[in-house]
């Protein structure tokens, strides 16, 4: 009896220790990137290795290069019209919430009961920054538990300016095309920092899916979500509403 109280004991110790060294580990590598750029995704790494299943109607060539294009670049080396797009069509409560939107989240909830068309989510961008940085590609309750620690995460130990900067240069804006720079070389033959109030807006619209809603070849959907963006960084009141986040600290 004696032999079994002490194994577990030792195997509680041991568990403990795991749990301690995870935690650790974790915290220093959010911590890194805080200040380093992170140099791949696991969402790159399969990109590079696989080509997407659907083709969406010959957008996505069988002979097409599985090179990644990828260059981090500071968010005051990009348009202020990046930013703005961004926050418009994806996460306008941005610099209110802690990590977590409950009002978006509950209208979500309430949209996929009534039945939508279309499955709403209510990711944040530091949600999509966590799981898109951290985690590997897939769905279970372990992954979205481990999205919602790494989301607490960041929004304690960055900035609210560090992790719109790792958004806009890790999102997926096409085939093997990530981030603001390589989006902006590729679709427009111009750098990031040059940017257009249009073209930042068809980025923006087309990020729920990049592979489908390509900016290279925006079709009707395309085109009326970039509308939508551009309306809505008109009524944020334009680029005066980032203006503190692309400034340098």
């Amino acid at each position: 009896m004696k032999d079994l109280s002490d194994r577990l004991r030792l195997a509680r110790r041991v568990a403990l220790q795991a749990v301690a060294a995870l935690f650790l580990m974790s915290v220093a590598w959010v911590l890194v990137y805080r200040w380093v750029a992170p140099p791949a995704t696991w969402l790159m790494l399969e990109r590079r290795s696989h080509r997407p299943q659907a083709d969406y109607g010959g957008l996505l060539p069988e002979d097409a290069s599985r090179r990644i294009r990828y260059r981090f670049c500071a968010i005051d080396e990009v348009s202020p019209q990046l930013p703005l797009a961004l926050l418009a069509a994806e996460d306008q409560r941005f610099l209110q919430h802690h990590g977590f939107d409950l009002d978006a989240i509950q209208q979500a909830a309430k949209s996929n009961l009534e039945g939508g068309k279309q499955l709403r989510g209510g990711s944040t961008i530091s949600q999509q920054v966590a799981k898109n940085v951290f985690l590997w590609q897939g769905r279970s309750y372990v992954r979205k538990a481990a999205e919602a620690y790494f989301t607490v995460l960041i929004e304690l130990l960055w900035s609210k300016q560090r992790i719109l900067e790792v958004y806009l240069n890790v999102a997926e804006m096409g085939d093997c095309v990530f981030g603001a720079e390589a989006a902006s070389q590729k679709y427009f033959g111009k750098p990031a920092r040059k940017l257009t109030q249009a073209q930042a807006a068809l980025l923006a619209a087309v990020l729920p899916n990049p592979l489908k809603f390509q900016a290279g070849h925006p079709g009707p959907a395309a085109r009326a979500k970039q509308r939508r963006v551009m309306r809505n960084m008109r009524r944020l009141g334009g680029t005066a509403f980032v203006r503190d986040l692309i400034q340098n600290p």
